[in-house]
Formats: C-alpha cells, structure tokens, sequence
C-alpha cells in the first residue's frame, strides 16, 4: 500500500512540475518578444512601398498616361491597402511576465484534488487493502481457514460496502457449513450488486439445503424469480435436478442436470451432475425393468437376531445402508424394507445413492448399517433396532452375500 501511495506522489509532482513549465520561461518568453516586436520594421516598410507607388502613380499622371479621375480611384485604392496591412500590425500591449502566476498553482492544487477524488470514487483502494490481507494470510506458515475467515470478516466490517469482500466471504461460509453466515453474505451481495440471476440462484440453493433439502415457499418465490430472470441458469438447474432427484422423479433431474451441463460451469461440479446423470439413469432404468444392476455394488443378507423378534413392529420401516468408512461422507447406498420381508437378500449398488456427489463408485469398502425404525424415519431414534457390520469390501463383480444381523437397541 505505502509503494502505491509513494507511486502516486512521485506520478503528482511529475504533473506539477509540467504545469510549472510555463512560470520558469515566462521571464524569457518576454524579453524575446518583446525585442521582436521592437526591431519589427513591418509597418515601415509598407509606408515606404506606398510612397513609392504614389510617386509612380503622380509620374503617370503627369505623363498623360492617366487621367485624374483614375489617379484619384488607384490612390483611394492604394490608401485602402496601406490601412488594411497597418491594422493587422496593430498588436496588444506585452503583459508582465508575472502577470497569472497565482493561476498555476491554483490548477496544479486543483489536479491533485481531481485526481485524489476520482481515485476514492473509481479506484481500487479498498481491493488492494483485501488482496493484501488475504495475501498476508496466505504466506502465514501457521495459517488456518478461520484465520482467513477472521481477516476477511475484519475486512467485512471496514470496508462492507465492497462486494469482492462479500464475494471472497461467501464461498468460505458456504464450503464451512456456515450456511445462515453464507446467505447473510448474499443478501449483502444482492443489496450491493442488485438482484442477479447468479445471486438469486445462489440464495435459493442455500436455503434449500438449509431447510433440510425442502422447496419451501421462500425457496420457490426465489426459484421462481430466477427462472423469469434466466431459464436456464446453471445453479438453479443443479438445485432443481437435485430436488427431483430426491423425489424420485429421475427424468426431470436428468432434464435439469443436461441443461446446466450445457452452461460453462466448473469441472468438479460438471462431474458431480453427470454422475446424477448417470445414476438417476441406472434408478429410472430400474424402475421400468430395463436394467440389471451394475457397476459397484454389495450383496447383504440381512436377518434379525431371534431375541428381538417380539420388539420387532410389523409397520416398521427397515432401513440398510452403506456408509463411507470414515463417516464423512452422506449415505453411498440406502434400501427400505418392511418386517414381512426378513430375512432377506439386499443388493446396494451405485443406483442406491441418496445424492449424485456420494455413491459406491469410488468406495473401497463401506460400514453397512441396518435400522428398525417404528416412526418411518431414517433419523435414529431410541427404541430402534439395529445392526452393523464393518469393513465390508465394494465390488464391481458378483460376490456372496455379507451376513447382517439385526441384534441392537438404540439407547
């Protein structure tokens, strides 16, 4: 920031010193013109020209040549030239050469007051002041992502009416978790950038995810204006397919998901939607008996431990489900079954996915999970029944079944 402002200084007095140009040879300038005007024999010379052709004129006359009403029109004639190359000779008193001296400096204060004022109004001061907080961060050895987080709010608060801090905030709460943080950011962004299709996208897929993946009315009115705004924008086409998806209507989410595929959207998320693509294809296809299951997959036999069978309700949903081994990620494959069907043979494969972003594709081995639930809901609750069973390996081939026995009481 210092060499900015050291840059701008030396780039002023550059200016000034230009400006003051005119007052260091104003002395000079003077004295030369003033010796031209006064060894000028201009005028002296055209009188002498006249003389010369009166005389000539008076000779002719003389002579016969001429008769006096002609010589009295070539003599008007004559005077008229002498009159017009006298009056342009005519010139304005020389002023002093300190004459308008206060007038530079009054221009050069005037310049640097421009040039200051624009500068707060159309420079990028408070950009740099960002770009050389997060670079400050960055080349902190101990760095960590609330330190960055830290700075940028800092910034937030010095500076809120700058939305590249907004920007640079937005993407940290929304990554983070920090989804009430991530819409406050983008409420900001639409008060200070106006309500943009890309914002309001934005908006609409934060609350939905914040609102347990639900299109409430405050998800839709944004969905709505989004869509009279941009039909097709990329974003708000991801949030739309992965809502049909959860609705188990795999045609419209793979309509959605193709439409944002053909917007310039980032590789990762690209990826992430063809691989719905494929997914919801592998569901739809399943769904209408046209496919048999492929890619990974794990092949469960799940039964019930005999000391549970009187706790176990005949309305009861029973969920199986395979779970990344680090439990970092979503469900990778999730079946519902009724009581009446146990013991049974569940394969969970790729087409089993709850989201497009997490499935059996990339997994090795998975923690397999399988829930008696009395309340038909996939949260556990106390009461529940349960199973599971670890380390269990992924393939993309036939396998024997894995033994899952359903032998736990959720406390």
């Amino acid at each position: 920031m210092i060499w900015m402002w050291l840059t701008f200084s030396l780039l002023l007095l550059m200016a000034a010193w230009l400006l003051m140009i005119p007052l260091r040879r104003a002395a000079l300038v003077e004295k030369r013109q003033r010796a031209l005007e006064e060894g000028d024999d201009a005028a002296a010379q055209n009188v002498a020209v006249y003389r010369r052709r009166e005389a000539s004129l008076e000779a002719a006359l003389e002579r016969g040549d001429i008769d006096q009403e002609r010589f009295d029109e070539d003599l008007k004639e004559l005077q008229r030239a002498l009159l017009d190359d006298t009056v342009h000779l005519r010139r304005s008193p020389l002023k002093s050469s300190t004459a308008g001296r206060v007038v530079v400096p009054l221009v050069i204060v005037l310049v640097v007051a421009a040039s200051l004022g624009w500068y707060s109004h159309e420079g990028a001061e408070g950009d740099l002041a960002l770009h050389q907080a997060i670079k400050s961060v960055r080349e902190d050895p101990q760095r960590t992502p609330q330190q960055l987080m830290t700075t940028l709010e800092q910034q937030a608060r010095q500076q809120p009416d700058n939305p590249n801090v907004w920007r640079t905030l937005y993407p940290l709460y929304r990554d983070g978790g920090q989804l009430d943080k991530a819409e406050q950011a983008l409420d900001r962004l639409i008060v200070l950038e106006g309500r943009k299709a890309w914002w309001l996208a934005e908006k609409a897929q934060i609350t939905y995810f914040a609102n347990q993946r639900q299109l409430t009315p405050e998800v839709q009115a944004l969905v709505d204006e989004t869509l009279a705004m941009d039909p097709n924008e990329p974003t708000l086409m991801g949030l739309l397919g992965v809502d049909a998806f959860e609705e188990q209507q795999y045609q419209q989410a793979i309509d959605y998901w193709r439409r944002a595929l053909a917007a310039d959207i980032p590789p990762v998320i690209a990826n992430a939607m063809q691989e719905g693509i494929r997914v919801a294809t592998q569901r739809l296809d399943s769904a209408n008996g046209t496919a048999a299951v492929s890619g990974n997959r794990v092949t469960v036999r799940l039964s019930l431990a005999e000391g549970l069978a009187d706790r176990l309700p005949q309305d009861a949903s029973i969920f199986v489900v395979a779970r990344d081994s680090a439990g970092q990620l979503p469900p990778l494959a999730i079946q519902q079954l009724r009581p009446n069907q146990l013991p049974a043979t569940v394969v969970l494969s790729e087409a089993n996915a709850m989201s497009p972003a997490a499935t059996l594709k990339d997994a090795a081995e998975v923690r397999l999970v399988a829930r008696v639930s009395a309340s038909g809901q996939a949260q556990a609750q106390p009461g529940d029944l349960m199973g599971e069973r670890k380390g269990v390996a992924v393939s993309a081939s036939d396998q024997d079944p894995v033994a899952l026995i359903i032998d736990q009481v959720v406390e």
